[in-house]
C-alpha cells in the first residue's frame, strides 16, 4: 500500500496518477492535511519516503514573475508534480514516456508552443525540459500538433460548427467497453421511438442554425449500422434535410463493427454525402474476438472492408487496440500484416486502460503488460509508416495501460477533423443522441465565481435511452439557452 498526504488537494490529482503510473498494482491511500509542514509526503512499500518542504519549492521559484496567486499556485504545483517525478525515476530506475503529463491532452503544450513561434523540434525539446517526457513522445506530440494546426486553418472555428449524432446500439457489448452502447437486440421495439426523440433534437439544432454551416458531421456511437436501411435512410435524410452540407469537410458514419455492416446498408449510406466511414476490427484475432465478446469473425471484418471499397468508400478508418486479454507483439504483428493487406485509410490505435486490463485478470502482469503494449505501440507506429499514414491526433485516458497513448495515423488527405475537434475544443460541437455531450464555444465569455473567464460550456445529454426519448424536450431545453450566445 502507498500513503500519500497533500498540504493542498490540488496536489493530490498529479500526484496520484504519477505514483500509479509507476505502481500500478498497488492500493494508494490519499489524504489531505493542511496543517502538515510538506507540501507532499509519500511513503511507498518497504518504507521509503518522499518529502517535499515549502521552502525548497519557493528556492525553484525565486525570481520568477507571475502575473497573479493562481498562476504562482499552478507553478507550485507543477514543480511539486516534477519533484515527485524525480524521486520515484530514482527510487524505481524506470522513466515515465510521458514524465510528469497526466492530462489527456499532451498536444496542447506543444500547440501553445507552435503558435507562439517556436519551431517543431523547439516544443519537443520545450516537453523534454518541463515536463520530463521522453524525445520520443515529446517528438510525436510535436508533429501531431503541427499536423492538427494544418489541418484546423481549413475551418471556420468562430462561426462554423461540428454536428455529432449518437446512436447507442450496438450488436453485442464488448468487455472492454466504456461507451454510452446497449445490445441492439434488447431495445429492436424502443428504435423507433429513439430515432423519433433524436430526429426532434436534431431539427431543433438546424432551426437554430442560423445561416451557420456544419464543418464537420460525425455519426457514431454505439454502431450507426445497427439501424436497419430503412432507419438508417430516415436519420440521413433529416441531416441532409437541417443542414447545408454543400461545403462540409468531412461527413463521417461510424460503420464500425463488421457484424453490423450489410451490402445494402452502405449502398444506403452511399446515397449521402459520407466522406469516411470506419470498419472496426479492433484485432484480427479470433481467439480474442471470442473472449472479448465481439461476435463476428476476421474474415467478416475483411469482407465488410473489401464490400466498401467495391461500393466505392475511399476513406475507410480501422481502429485496433492494444494490450487486449492475452494476447502479444506477436499478435500485433499479425494484426497489423492483415490490416497492411487492406491498406485503411487511416488507423487509429487504443492503448488498453488499466482498469479495462483488470477485468480480464491481467492485473497481477502490470510489467508483462506494459512491456508488451510498448512493444504493441511501437510496431503499430512501424506499420502505419509503412502504408504511408501519418500520425494526426492523440490523446490519453485515465489510468492508460503502460502510460501510454491513443493515435490517429492518416494519409495526408484523410485525416480525421472531428477527432482532432473533439480534443482541442477549438469549436463548437453541437451533439445529438442519448449521452451525447454538446460543447459551446461562446462568443461572449462569461464570468463564473472567482472572476474566472469561462469562454466554453458543456450540456450533456443524459445517457438512458428510456431517459433521453421520454425527457427529450428537457435536452433540447439545455442547449438551447447556450445556442450562438
Amino acid at each position: 500500500m502507498i500513503g500519500i498526504s497533500s498540504k493542498k488537494n490540488k496536489y493530490t490529482y498529479n500526484a496520484y496518477h504519477i505514483v500509479k503510473s509507476f505502481f500500478p498494482g498497488e492500493e494508494i491511500i490519499q489524504k489531505v492535511e493542511e496543517k502538515q509542514e510538506p507540501l507532499m509526503a509519500v511513503r511507498l512499500p518497504g518504507g521509503s519516503c518522499f518529502s517535499l518542504a515549502p521552502e525548497e519549492v519557493d528556492a525553484v521559484l525565486e525570481g520568477q514573475k507571475f502575473f497573479s496567486e493562481e498562476e504562482r499556485e499552478q507553478a507550485v504545483k507543477k514543480e511539486v508534480t516534477r519533484r515527485l517525478y524525480l524521486y520515484l525515476t530514482e527510487e524505481t530506475g524506470r522513466t515515465l514516456a510521458w514524465g510528469t503529463l497526466t492530462g489527456v491532452r499532451p498536444t496542447k503544450i506543444p500547440m501553445e508552443q507552435l503558435e507562439g513561434g517556436a519551431s517543431e523540434e523547439e516544443a519537443a525539446r520545450f516537453m523534454m525540459k518541463k515536463y520530463c517526457v521522453s524525445p520520443e513522445k515529446a517528438s510525436l506530440a510535436a508533429e501531431v500538433a503541427s499536423r492538427e494546426n494544418a489541418l484546423l486553418s481549413r475551418l471556420d472555428c468562430e462561426k462554423g460548427f461540428s454536428l455529432y449524432v449518437g446512436i447507442p446500439f450496438c450488436p453485442s457489448v464488448c468487455s472492454y467497453c466504456s461507451f454510452s452502447s446497449s445490445p441492439i437486440g434488447q431495445w429492436k421495439d424502443r428504435v423507433d421511438a429513439y430515432l423519433d426523440a433524436l430526429i426532434r433534437e436534431i431539427r431543433y439544432i438546424g432551426s437554430r442554425a442560423e445561416g451557420r454551416v456544419p464543418d464537420t458531421v460525425y455519426i457514431g456511437g454505439g454502431t450507426p449500422t445497427t439501424l436497419e436501411p430503412e432507419q438508417l435512410k430516415r436519420l440521413l435524410d433529416t441531416v441532409t434535410e437541417c443542414f447545408d452540407l454543400s461545403n462540409v469537410l468531412e461527413f463521417t458514419v461510424e460503420a464500425g463493427r463488421p457484424d453490423s455492416i450489410t451490402e445494402e446498408k452502405l449502398s444506403v449510406i452511399r446515397e449521402y454525402p459520407v466522406s469516411r466511414i470506419s470498419v472496426n476490427p479492433q484485432t484480427m484475432q479470433q481467439k480474442t474476438l471470442d473472449l472479448v465478446g465481439r461476435r463476428h469473425t476476421v474474415e467478416q471484418t475483411v469482407a465488410a472492408f473489401e464490400l466498401a471499397r467495391r461500393l466505392g468508400f475511399d476513406n475507410i478508418n480501422m481502429d485496433l487496440i492494444a494490450g487486449l486479454p492475452g494476447e502479444t507483439v506477436e499478435d500485433m504483428e499479425d494484426t497489423l500484416r492483415q490490416v497492411e493487406a487492406l491498406h485503411p485509410d487511416s488507423l487509429t490505435v487504443h492503448a488498453l486502460a488499466i482498469k479495462r486490463a483488470a477485468r480480464f485478470g491481467q492485473e497481477g502482469r502490470t510489467a508483462d503488460l506494459h512491456a508488451e503494449i510498448s512493444g504493441m505501440v511501437e510496431k503499430a507506429y512501424e506499420s502505419a509508416r509503412r502504408m504511408g499514414l501519418l500520425p494526426y491526433y492523440l490523446y490519453r485516458q485515465k489510468n492508460i495501460a503502460g502510460n501510454f497513448e491513443n493515435v490517429g495515423y492518416a494519409e495526408l488527405d484523410k485525416a480525421g477533423i472531428y477527432n482532432i475537434l473533439i480534443m482541442e475544443e477549438k469549436q463548437t460541437i453541437l451533439a445529438a443522441g442519448a449521452g451525447a455531450s454538446t460543447k459551446i464555444l461562446l462568443q461572449n465569455p462569461i464570468i463564473k465565481d472567482g472572476g474566472k473567464e469561462v469562454n466554453l460550456v458543456r450540456a450533456e445529454n443524459v445517457k438512458s435511452i428510456n431517459d433521453y426519448i421520454a425527457r427529450i424536450d428537457e435536452m433540447i431545453e439545455r442547449k438551447g439557452e447556450w445556442l450562438w450566445r
